[in-house]
Formats: C-alpha cells, structure tokens, sequence
C-alpha cells in the first residue's frame, strides 16, 4: 500500500487526506495544530460515513477511516511515496515546508504543492532537487470536485509531472495539464477574473451576491455561483489569494475592492466560520440570512 503524507489539516487538507484514503492510501495528516487535525478527523468521518450511507463507496466506511493516522510533524516524510502540502497561502511558509521536506523525504519521493496562485518555480527554488516539485491544484469540496491542475515547474522533471497526472488519475480525478509555471494557473487566472468583477459588482450595490451566483448557475451553467465557491474555499484564502496574485504582477486579476477583506476583519470567513456571504449551520449546511 503506498502512502502519503498530507502537509496541513484544514479545509483543503482534509479533503485531500479524505479522497486519497477512499483511493486505497495510507494517509498520514500533519498539522502543527492538534485541534484543527481532531476537527479535520471529525469532518473525514462525517463526510465518509454520509458516502457510504448513499452507497458511493466501496468498501465500509471504518476501513477507509483506518487508513489516515494524525500526526503532529514531517517525520513521516522519510517513509512515504508522495507528499501534498495544503499549508495556508502564505509563501514564506510554503518555502520553509519545503526546506524541511526536502530534507527529511527520500530522494525519489514528488513534493507536491496545493498552492492556488503561487509559482511552483518559487517554491522549489531552495530546494536540493527542484525536479520532483509540482503542483497539484485541488479544487474544494475535494471529495465532490472532480478536478485537479498538474503543475509543471520550469524544473520540475517530465517523469515527476506525469506521475503527478497518474496520481491524479488514480483518485478518481481528472488532471488538467498546466505545461507552463504562471501565477494562479488556468483555473484561478479564469475564476479569479470573474470573481473580480463580481466582488466589485456587490460592492458597488449594483447587484446582490446571492443574485450573482443564481445568474452564474442559470445563465452560463456554473455547478456553484462564484460567492458560494469562495465561501466553500474560505474568504481568507479568497484574500490570501488576492494578495498574491498582486505580489506576483497579476494585480489586475484581484478585486479592486476591500470588501473580502472588510468581511474577514468582521470574522466571516464563510462555510467553515458559519457565515460569510451566506449563512450556515453547524453542520454546514446553508441557512437563510436574517441579517446581513
């Protein structure tokens, strides 16, 4: 059985810990953090438990959940096949998770990133063997999105970055192939552009968000409208995001508006605070906003 080592229990992390177990991995999950690993834990057993009550597994439930074990730090680098980091989107820290990793990790062993919008270029640059770095762009809820962006590096070996697209595969996932290192990709460059009018649209009072994501569901078939995603992604990242895209020279694909900010600041930081543009129970399950 091969195993993975997933670098950060939130959102992201636990959804990929989550798809990679139900794909037959043994999955470690670290994060610094022992709270947000138990809630992350809680969150994978709850969501399995649901699959498997729809018949959408294979396999019981406990045997899947059996498959991913905490852990508090690297050390179970040395001894696995793959290694995703889903730390928050701060560089700085990226960067050093990848010093550690590419210390600890066998020589053989693709680091991959989960990063949306930062270069994997810039990530692997003080790393040993720049070659086994990529990217691996999962899309959120991770257990319900089907896509995931493979990220070739301007060093980032071919057999590492085909590798990456059978891994990808053998999730259940369909690989988009991003060929050249840009910030935020294919994906996030095209969804950040319209994010960025649709923030400004509601700020601007010319439009409501909840009529935004109707018309982007109805009008250009959209699963979910773009204010529904990034209250699933979470508005601090939405803001993380923003602020590196303008430190990486896209600047132009971020809000001109503060108003992701202004909502962070007030603490809606949507799906996983219980409220950002929507409002939600504890199970996360959308309410309507009473008050805005």
């Amino acid at each position: 059985m091969q195993k993975i080592l997933v670098v950060g229990a939130g959102f992201m992390g636990s959804g990929i810990a989550q798809v990679s177990a139900q794909a037959g991995y043994q999955v470690y999950l670290m994060d610094i953090e022992a709270a947000i690993t138990d809630r992350a834990l809680k969150d994978i057993r709850w969501s399995v438990e649901r699959l498997s009550a729809k018949g959408f597994l294979k396999e019981p439930s406990e045997k899947v959940l059996a498959r991913i074990s905490p852990e508090k730090d690297l050390l179970s680098a040395s001894k696995v096949d793959w290694v995703i980091e889903a730390a928050l989107e701060e560089e700085e820290l990226k960067r050093r998770i990848f010093q550690d990793l590419d210390r600890i990790s066998r020589p053989e062993t693709p680091l991959a990133t989960n990063t949306s919008s930062i270069p994997i270029t810039r990530l692997a640059e003080n790393t040993r063997r720049p070659e086994r770095v990529l990217g691996l762009h999962f899309f959120g809820p991770v257990p319900l999105m089907k896509l995931v962006e493979v990220v070739k590096g301007e060093k980032t070996s071919l057999e590492i970055f085909e590798r990456g697209v059978a891994f990808v595969q053998s999730l259940g996932k369909t690989p988009v192939r991003v060929q050249r290192d840009i910030p935020g990709f294919v994906m996030n460059r095209i969804f950040s552009a319209a994010f960025r009018e649709a923030v400004d649209l509601v700020d601007q009072g010319i439009v409501s968000s909840e009529d935004v994501d109707v018309g982007m569901r109805l009008g250009y078939g959209w699963n979910a409208g773009p204010f529904e995603i990034a209250d699933n992604a979470g508005l601090d990242t939405c803001a993380r995001v923003g602020q590196s895209m303008k430190a990486l020279g896209a600047g132009h694909l971020a809000p001109s508006s503060n108003l992701i900010e202004r909502m962070v600041g007030e603490g809606r930081l949507g799906r996983k605070t219980g409220k950002g543009f929507y409002k939600y129970s504890p199970e996360g399950k959308r309410l309507p906003w009473e008050d805005k």
